[in-house]
């Protein structure tokens, strides 16, 4: 209903002949739009050097101060757990955690820093359908719904990254940058992250991770085949993603990688013609290129031959070292011992094999088997309720590379999806009987109304993820029947909320005398002893997946007080609205590393005093806080 955008018509006529002339800028209210660089338009019109600002290698976006400073910006909010969609809440050591990822980052950052062996995430895409993640922390929670063009069921906002805008970079790139740059903090020295994308952003995520993990960590760009066929209606059809592999230390990546296991067409590929005692071998070239005098002896062959390496090449090790392993008999001279010796590797002293980067579908699945394994899953006549998840086998190649059975290696996907990457990690365990243990993250993106989903009565995608895990568990366990070994199938299912304090920031102005009573007490009325206790957790860098349990200590002439006790003492915390002397001496007989109360609990500043005696008396080594 408007006249031409001329401007606009402009760019896209210098696009066509200059293309490297385009950028992006952002307009007076802070959308981003294209724009041309006239400083390379100037260059690209003149036959000399133009002067201009200085140049240098770099990554730059109209946005990405602004998301630098959103990995760092403080947030007010807390875990609250969620016993009733948990399974086996008490005893389980992975985390399903819904809300916004980047709030769940930093909320984990004490509890997991350092300490992630594995992070895989599969982000959006940017291909013109999905969402990005628009993150603001300088309005109030009004205006921030106000402003919101869409909301998740936490209020958290996301926004369709059109075609009709252009899939701007920048808005995708201001999305990844402060994710990534907390990601890279959560691994252990020896932790790798791997990321899948496609053809629409590679670039650009190679050159953020490069800027947020280092140039010298990229490990690797894998190549999946995700398809099993060509898109008819295509010329030219993408068959493949990939994805990218950091390590948080390159020069540990040799001992971040563990082989992978041999399959049956692996063991196939040894024999055993000679009876040689050590078992099936296979010969490897005994070869190398190019020319060492001090590698190019002679050899005598068992039958008497004479031979020398091909032209253009030498033997692979000395002399002196070729005659200590014919000693040990292991090299294989063709059946009748005339041929160019090669060196025998035994099936007994492999104990995987290397990785490459191409990523078949016979090996990993493709886009239709992760279909199938959802539905299957869901049983619900061949309804999807996930488009393109991600193939188990895909997923449990990365955590098969990157983690280690015999550890209990912590897998993290904040880009939860559909739960593939708790999938991978189960079937990894059932496997070899590993004991690794993920976190999730899925923000609660609303369903259509229309989809099949919502029809089954699922209201987002955490809660398609969350049962896919559930569902996914419970198969595990029945296929784990038959064996002696305790495996971990359940989760502890938390929710990212607003602080469990309540805002006592005010003036005398401001308070009037209805307000008093309720600025008595710091803690939200809604809020449970739990949710004060993984507050706590979280406040103190403690791992949320620490064992917990809820006893009642019983005294004379009063109520039972629930206190809580984690990890064997690591913390014991009583949130009970009154705590008497008697209840803090028999916590401090436990002598544990921690306790906290709340604050309210106590009559008194004289009471609070006195609990800090007692556990100057009998436990003076435990740190005593209150909240």
């Amino acid at each position: 209903m408007t006249s031409p955008d001329l401007t606009q018509a402009n760019i896209e006529k210098l696009a066509d002949l200059f293309p490297t002339v385009v950028t992006e800028s952002v307009d007076e209210s802070g959308a981003p739009r294209r724009a041309i660089d006239f400083d390379l338009l100037r260059q690209e019109l003149a036959d000399h050097i133009v002067e201009g600002p200085q140049e240098r290698y770099q990554l730059d976006w109209p946005g990405k101060r602004a998301a630098a400073v959103a990995a760092n910006a403080p947030i007010a909010k807390t875990l609250r757990p969620v016993r009733e969609e948990s399974v086996d809440f008490d005893t389980t050591k992975n985390l399903f955690i819904e809300g916004d990822n980047l709030d769940a980052l930093k909320l984990l950052q004490e509890s997991y820093l350092g300490k992630v062996k594995l992070i895989y995430i599969d982000p959006p895409y940017n291909t013109g359908n999905d969402f990005v993640y628009e993150d603001d922390f300088g309005t109030t929670t009004r205006d921030y719904l106000a402003e919101s063009g869409q909301v998740g069921t936490d209020g958290t906002r996301f926004v369709a990254n059109t075609e009709s805008n252009g899939r701007f970079h920048s808005d995708w790139l201001s999305m990844m940058l402060p994710r990534l740059k907390l990601a890279r903090t959560m691994l252990s020295p020896d932790g790798v992250i791997f990321i899948s994308i496609d053809d629409h952003e590679v670039a650009s995520l190679r050159k953020v991770a490069d800027d947020v993990f280092g140039e010298r960590n990229f490990v690797a760009s894998a190549v999946w085949q995700k398809r099993t066929s060509p898109e008819a209606r295509k010329r030219l059809a993408a068959g493949h993603e990939y994805v990218l592999v950091y390590a948080r230390d390159a020069s540990m990546i040799e001992d971040a990688l563990s082989p992978l296991p041999l399959d049956e067409k692996d063991r196939s590929a040894f024999s055993n013609p000679d009876n040689d005692p050590r078992g099936p071998w296979v010969s490897s070239d005994f070869t190398a290129p190019g020319y060492r005098p001090n590698q190019m002896y002679a050899i005598t062959t068992p039958s008497g031959a004479v031979v020398s390496p091909p032209p253009g090449r030498c033997w692979m090790n000395l002399e002196d070292e070729y005659n200590k392993q014919v000693a040990e008999g292991r090299f294989w001279y063709g059946p009748d011992g005339t041929g160019i010796p090669r060196r025998k590797t035994y099936l007994a002293e492999r104990n995987g094999k290397s990785a490459w980067t191409w990523w078949p579908n016979s090996e990993v699945g493709h886009t239709q088997e992760g279909t199938r394994e959802v539905r299957a899953l869901f049983d619900k006549n061949g309804e999807t309720f996930f488009d393109f998840p991600k193939p188990v086998r895909l997923i449990e190649r990365v955590v098969q590379l990157a983690t280690r059975a015999d550890k209990e290696d912590v897998v993290v996907d904040f880009f939860a999806g559909s739960g593939t990457t708790a999938h991978a990690v189960m079937s990894a365990n059932l496997a070899d009987g590993g004991n690794r243990r993920f976190v999730l993250v899925q923000m609660p993106e609303l369903l259509d109304a229309n989809s099949a989903a919502a029809r089954a009565g699922y209201h987002s995608i955490a809660d398609i993820s969350r049962d896919r895990v559930r569902r996914a568990g419970s198969a595990a366990t029945n296929r784990a029947v038959a064996s002696e070994f305790v495996f971990d199938f359940g989760f502890r299912s938390l929710r990212i909320d607003t602080t469990n304090m309540t805002d006592l920031d005010a003036t005398a102005d401001d308070l009037v005398q209805a307000s008093l009573v309720s600025a008595v007490d710091s803690v939200k009325p809604d809020r449970t002893n739990e949710d004060l206790l993984f507050q706590v957790l979280l406040s103190w860098g403690l791992d949320l997946s620490l064992p917990i349990q809820r006893e009642a200590l019983k005294r004379e002439r009063e109520r039972e007080r629930e206190i809580f006790r984690v990890d064997d003492d690591a913390l014991v915390a009583c949130f009970s609205e009154e705590v008497s002397a008697d209840v803090v001496t028999e916590i401090a007989r436990l002598q544990p590393l921690r306790a906290v109360f709340r604050d309210s609990s106590f009559k008194s500043d004289a009471d609070r005093i006195n609990a800090e005696q007692i556990f100057r008396e009998l436990s003076p080594g435990t740190e005593v806080k209150t909240i």
